[in-house]
């Protein structure tokens, strides 16, 4: 399933404020079928955030509260693990930018767009502005002549007026007639689907069964499914008419067909499919605390996924889901026992029991940036540990730059240093990738906080760009 990526940052952020996560949490007993509808698709696009290029667009901002402050607006390049390359614009103004960490694809759910009344008119900036449209054409659109550095710049400075609620003037006037087009125009669009995801990540019961449904969602015409190595022998994935299956489309349910008398264990299933991700896919840092990025351009990309089933004769069958809800602030633990025997559980100091055939929905409230780590174990070796940081909000606004003036907005990401400090700027190069009806730019944005100089570094730790992820380990029947 996932892995830990957290490196530095993260880890140290975890270590400093795991013990502020309390398990005061309410809990719900719910259907299976219920629980499933509500657990977090796993999966999606992992990319590296690359460096910067042509990012002289530069951009005034105005804060609600009079200050101003200039950032150099435009695309971030991403490399896809797997294969593949992103360009992205961000959506979370003032917190900074870290190269080189690693990213997941995400709903607008667990992003800042959780709560934002404009996620729509984002999207569809993103669908008729640079890189969807070349620069030429968005300047004939407007009745001007456009670099592609100014329709970088009006177009992330449309998306910062919506996306962190400030008032942002590229200093070109082309690039300020451009923002006020793409601003007028604006209507609102449905969320994008995501890239490849299956939900619930973890189904349970006994052998003899088919263990799911698994629901797959994808943006590609079909995926590839197979039985991760090290299953036992019989287990395989089929369909509702249980037959095996190798290629999905969005929408198929699958199932773990385990043969009666397998002995207890576990198995994985893995999805892949290589694809154009949606404009308007979230993202954000799995290596610790980095801005939120907003999908603008993808060449032909590798997404994958993973769901996983557990079984047993006898006893309890646990299996555990995490699902981020940036409405309620926090986490649903989604806990379910499909064995004959009731299961008990320890969080945080609190004790949980779900009984046989039962599942549970434990709300953990968490506050804006704090890091979380805990473990989840049961019988047969079941373990599941997961981990991380809330990461919901923009961040809030600051003083003047001028003010503070060690604080000002770097031009260019900053390459993350094991302390979560800056050690400096570097500027990356790409090529030029082609999708839609332009060419995407060799052009980034930057971003960065203007903060109080007394709390800076302890924000650059536990600010803004917080990370939502989560490590599990399997059964130790695996």
């Amino acid at each position: 399933m996932f892995s830990v990526r957290g490196r530095g940052v993260a880890r140290l952020a975890a270590t400093i404020l795991v013990s502020g996560l309390v398990a005061t949490g309410t809990i719900a007993t719910a259907g299976s079928a219920l629980a499933d509808e509500g657990a977090s698709g796993t999966g999606g696009v992992t990319a590296k955030l690359g460096g910067l290029t042509d990012d002289k667009g530069a951009v005034e901002i105005t804060e609600k509260n009079g200050s101003k402050w200039s950032v150099d607006g435009g695309l971030f390049t991403m490399e896809v693990e797997g294969g593949g390359s992103l360009f992205t614009y961000c959506i979370d103004l003032r917190t900074g930018a870290k190269r080189d960490f690693n990213y997941k694809e995400v709903g607008w759910d667990e992003s800042s767009l959780h709560n934002n009344a404009n996620a729509g008119k984002i999207l569809w900036i993103l669908e008729h502005a640079y890189p969807k449209l070349s620069a030429e054409t968005l300047g004939g659109n407007v009745g001007v002549d456009l670099s592609k550095q100014e329709a970088a710049a009006g177009t992330q400075a449309a998306i910062w007026t919506l996306s962190d609620d400030v008032v942002a003037t590229p200093k070109d006037e082309d690039a300020e007639k451009l923002k006020k087009y793409l601003l007028e125009k604006a209507v609102e669009l449905d969320e994008p689907t995501a890239s490849l995801s299956l939900s619930p990540a973890t189904v349970a019961g006994k052998a003899g069964e088919k263990l799911g449904p698994i629901t797959v969602t994808t943006n590609a015409e079909t995926a590839k499914l197979a039985t991760a190595a090290g299953a036992p022998a019989g287990v395989q994935v089929v369909g509702k008419d249980g037959k095996p299956v190798t290629d999905v489309k969005s929408g198929d349910q699958v199932y773990f067909d385990v043969p009666a008398g397998t002995a207890d264990g576990t198995a994985e299933l893995t999805a892949e499919a290589t694809t154009k991700v949606s404009l308007g896919r979230a993202f954000v840092s799995i290596d610790g605390p980095s801005q939120t990025l907003i999908l603008a351009g993808s060449s032909d990309s590798t997404v994958t996924a993973k769901a996983s089933a557990t079984w047993a004769k006898k006893g309890a069958v646990p299996s555990v889901t995490v699902a981020k809800d940036c409405a309620k602030g926090g986490l649903e633990i989604i806990a379910g026992n499909k064995g004959d025997e009731a299961w008990t559980f320890d969080l945080k100091g609190a004790s949980y029991t779900v009984g046989a055939g039962e599942t549970k929905t434990i709300t953990v409230p968490l506050a804006e940036d704090e890091a979380y780590k805990f473990t989840i174990t049961g019988p047969n070796g079941f373990e599941e540990t997961f981990e991380g940081v809330l990461d919901c909000k923009t961040a809030t606004p600051g003083p003047k730059p001028s003010e503070t003036p060690s604080t000002t907005p770097s031009a260019t990401p900053s390459t993350p240093s094991t302390t979560g400090g800056t050690t400096g700027d570097t500027t990356g190069t790409t090529g030029t990738t082609t999708t839609g009806g332009g060419d995407l730019a060799e052009t980034g944005s930057s971003s960065a906080t203007p903060m109080i100089a007394g709390i800076a570094a302890a924000l650059v730790v536990i600010g803004g760009g917080a990370v939502f992820f989560l490590r599990k380990k399997k059964t130790a029947g695996q």
